[in-house]
Order: C-alpha cells, then sequence, then structure tokens
C-alpha cells in the first residue's frame, strides 16, 4: 500500500441524540438531546477540541410516512432543531470548527438558501458548509403543496440549476465592493455589483443578494448523490462528497471514478474531498466495544426496525412479507434509487431474508466496532489505500461514541500522523485545504 502524503479529513455527523434510532433510549443520552440547545452545543464543542473539520447536521422537511406506532418510538424525524438555526448558535459557541447543514433544493427557493448561508459565513467567520440535498419522502412534498416527491430526474435537474443560482447569487457583489464610507456617503461600490438576471428550466431570480460576498467567498458544498445524476452533480460542484460505501473495493472503484469525474469539468480532483461514513463504536478492548453495541441494539423495537428497511426501500410495507423469507422484486423507489440498490444487491448476494436485512439496515453489523487501534487500522488502510480522503464519523449515542472517538481515536490517529493535533487556520476552507472561489464576472 502506497502512502499519500498529507492528513485526512473528519466530519463528526451530529444527529442528537444518535444516528441509532433507540439512541435516545440508552442511559447514557440526554432523550430530548434533538431539541436540548446545552446538549447540542457541548457536542460541537467535544468535536472542536478534538480539531474536527466540522459537524455536520442532516435535516428532513417531513415526517416519513409510518404508523403512529412506530413514529412514536423513535425521536429524531419527530423532534429536532431546524439546522440552519442550530448553527447560528453553534457558531456563537464555537470558534473554529466548521458548520455544515442540509437544505433541500426541492422545498426551498435558490435566494432563501444563498441568503441563509451567506448569513452563516459571516456569523461565524467563514466556517458554513451547505449540503445539497433533493429530498427523499413523500412526506416532505406533501408539505409543500404536491401529492407525491418529484421524480429523480426532475428533482436533479432543478439541484444543478439551483445551484448555480445561489453560488450566482453569492458573488452579487465584489469582496471588496463594500466602502462603509461615512464621509462620502457610499455604503458599497456599484461597480462592483453583479446583478443576476437569472431566467432557466425551473427557476427564475433577479438578484442581486442583500449581503457581502460570504467570507469563504462560497461557503463549501456538500453533496452524497450516489446515482448516475448524484455523481454528475457533486463531481461537477460538490467541495465534499459523502459516500455510503462500506465495502473497500468499492469504495476505491467510487473515488477513482467521482475524482475522473471532476477533472472531466476542468476541476483539480484533490479539491474535491470524499468522506465515507465510518459508524463506529470503540472502547479499550474489543470485547468492551461489542458489548457497548450490543446493550444499544437491544433498545430497538422489532416493528421500528422493520420500518426502517421499508423506508430505505421507498416506504414499501413489507409486514405481510414473511421475516425468514426472501426480499420480493419491489417497484423502483422514488426517494433512494441507490439505498434500494444496495439493498436488494446485498440480498442477492449474501442470500440474505428479510430479517436478515432489518439486522444490517439497523446498523448493527456494519459498525466499525474494535479497538482504538483496530478502528485506526480501518481508517489508514482506505486513506492510503485511496478510498477516502477522510470520513463522516457516524455516532451511534451521544455524547458516549462522540467522548470515545475523540478521546481514543484521535489520539491514535495522531501517532500516525494522520490527523493535525490544531486547527491551523480560520475556515472550512482552511481545514478542508480548498481553494478560494474566483468570482463569477
Amino acid at each position: 500500500m502506497s502512502r499519500r502524503t498529507g492528513q485526512l479529513h473528519l466530519n463528526a455527523f451530529l444527529k442528537p441524540p444518535g444516528e441509532y434510532l433507540a439512541a435516545w433510549r440508552h442511559p447514557d443520552t440526554e432523550a430530548d438531546a434533538g431539541v436540548n440547545i446545552r446538549e447540542v452545543l457541548s457536542f460541537a464543542r467535544t468535536a472542536e477540541r478534538a480539531a474536527f473539520d466540522a459537524v455536520f447536521l442532516a435535516d428532513l422537511v417531513g415526517v416519513p410516512f409510518a404508523s403512529e406506532d412506530v413514529l412514536s418510538r423513535v425521536s429524531v424525524v419527530s423532534d429536532s432543531f431546524e439546522p440552519t438555526t442550530l448553527l447560528a448558535a453553534l457558531a456563537a459557541g464555537t470558534s473554529h470548527i466548521g458548520l455544515i447543514a442540509t437544505a433541500s433544493t426541492s422545498y426551498n427557493e435558490p435566494y432563501h438558501v444563498a441568503r441563509t448561508f451567506a448569513s452563516l459565513d459571516h456569523i461565524s467567520g467563514g466556517r458554513a458548509g451547505w449540503n445539497v440535498v433533493t429530498s427523499l419522502n413523500d412526506g416532505e412534498a406533501q408539505n409543500f403543496g404536491l401529492a407525491a416527491h418529484l421524480d429523480h430526474a426532475t428533482r436533479y435537474d432543478r439541484a444543478e440549476e439551483f445551484h448555480d443560482v445561489v453560488t450566482g447569487l453569492w458573488d452579487s457583489f465584489g469582496d471588496d465592493a463594500f466602502r462603509h464610507d461615512q464621509s462620502s456617503g457610499v455604503y458599497f461600490d456599484p461597480a462592483k455589483l453583479h446583478t443576476l438576471n437569472h431566467e432557466g428550466r425551473h427557476l427564475k431570480v433577479a438578484g442581486p443578494l442583500n449581503i457581502a460576498r460570504p467570507p469563504q467567498g462560497h461557503p463549501v458544498v456538500v453533496q452524497a448523490g450516489a446515482s448516475e445524476a448524484g455523481k454528475n452533480l457533486a463531481s461537477r460542484v460538490a467541495d465534499v462528497i459523502f459516500s455510503g460505501i462500506r465495502d473497500l473495493g468499492r469504495a476505491q472503484e467510487f473515488y477513482a471514478e467521482i475524482k475522473e469525474r471532476a477533472a472531466a469539468h476542468g476541476r483539480d480532483p484533490d479539491h474535491l474531498k470524499v468522506l465515507p461514513a465510518l459508524p463506529v463504536v470503540t472502547a479499550p478492548t474489543e470485547s468492551e466495544a461489542r458489548d457497548k453495541l450490543a446493550r444499544l441494539t437491544e433498545l430497538l423495537p422489532p416493528q421500528v426496525a422493520l420500518a426502517d428497511l421499508s423506508y430505505w426501500l421507498g416506504g414499501f410495507d413489507l409486514s405481510a412479507c414473511p421475516l425468514d423469507g426472501p426480499l420480493p422484486e419491489l417497484p423502483v423507489s422514488n426517494q433512494s434509487h441507490t439505498a434500494q440498490q444496495q439493498i436488494y444487491e446485498d440480498a442477492r448476494r449474501d442470500n440474505l431474508t428479510i430479517r436478515d436485512l432489518v439486522r444490517r439496515v439497523a446498523n448493527d453489523d456494519r459498525t466499525i466496532t474494535g479497538t482504538p487501534r483496530q478502528i485506526a487500522d480501518h481508517i489508514e488502510e482506505w486513506f492510503h489505500g485511496r478510498a477516502a480522503d477522510g470520513f463522516n464519523v457516524i455516532l451511534p449515542y451521544l455524547p458516549g461514541t462522540l467522548d470515545d472517538f475523540a478521546e481514543l481515536v484521535i489520539p491514535e490517529l495522531r501517532r500516525r500522523g494522520l490527523f493535525r493535533t490544531h486547527y491551523t487556520g480560520r475556515t472550512l476552507r482552511d481545514h478542508l485545504g480548498l481553494p478560494w472561489p474566483s468570482r463569477r464576472a
């Protein structure tokens, strides 16, 4: 394995009280952490002390369709802060860590998104990032006047145009346009104003944006699509791409492909950072780590686990199917093509029953579980094997798995020269080693 120069990037995926659907039931969590600002701020500060590049907040703008019994047993989809509002609070309580939040291109308008993230970038001193998503489910669509979710092709076509409008709005003013010259009465130089006047297939936006160009030029753009359309979008516009691939060989293929696509768009491939998901539970010994995971997974009610599998298969009801039988053929999902395809591939390759798939999707046997050295070995293999530029660290329950990673794994990574000991810049672009984006003429 040829060793790479440089260091890896780490993002902390915060979904209080944890990624696991039953995390709120864990005795070491605060059950209401999703709407407890003191708790969320403490998580962000822990990640900042460990010098993570950023924290990331996912989001849905609607409750997924499920029975009331299922919904009443989970926290994160029913009781969580709107993420950009939360980032403004986290910005005031931290000083260096990057702050990334999700905003949908399907159920927002680009002017709102451009203004929100420009404002967050100013408030945080250049630490904001926008996770570009096209949304996932019909429950979101029905909160915005639609009967069903937009079809996949339309969502991504709109997302392409939406991104270009947002970045165009961020470029409304030159970096030094605002003079604030009280003596002359000139607030900004009109020669350094650009009015967008965009008219496209999906959007019509005049501009300009009513705030100065963001401190980073453009807040960092994140994308997570793994479909053909998603990869096209990410390779053209994203600074960071999140990936859910768990197999090393497939991850290496994806890494090479996305870098090649970026180069084909005329970009420097090193300016697109690939961060696969790393769900992790660690402890001083392997047996302790496995015990921790086992105690967590025992808390998940079976009806919630089955509903979660159904969700990632496109919302199709599996309750009438035998648990110990094979997964039936289902229509192609309009929610997440990639997730559905991956579940089918796993089922066929490993001859899995629905019960087996429920366990996998519930994330009890895909989590990297072991000692700090074992976790660092996995990270090092993927980093030097060119499967990743770093990782989106998934935290099954909070604060426990974040504290363990920060206290046990981070020192091991530093000992190997893989991760920073302290921040050397102030902006998220500094942390990621990304260039300043030039302003459009």
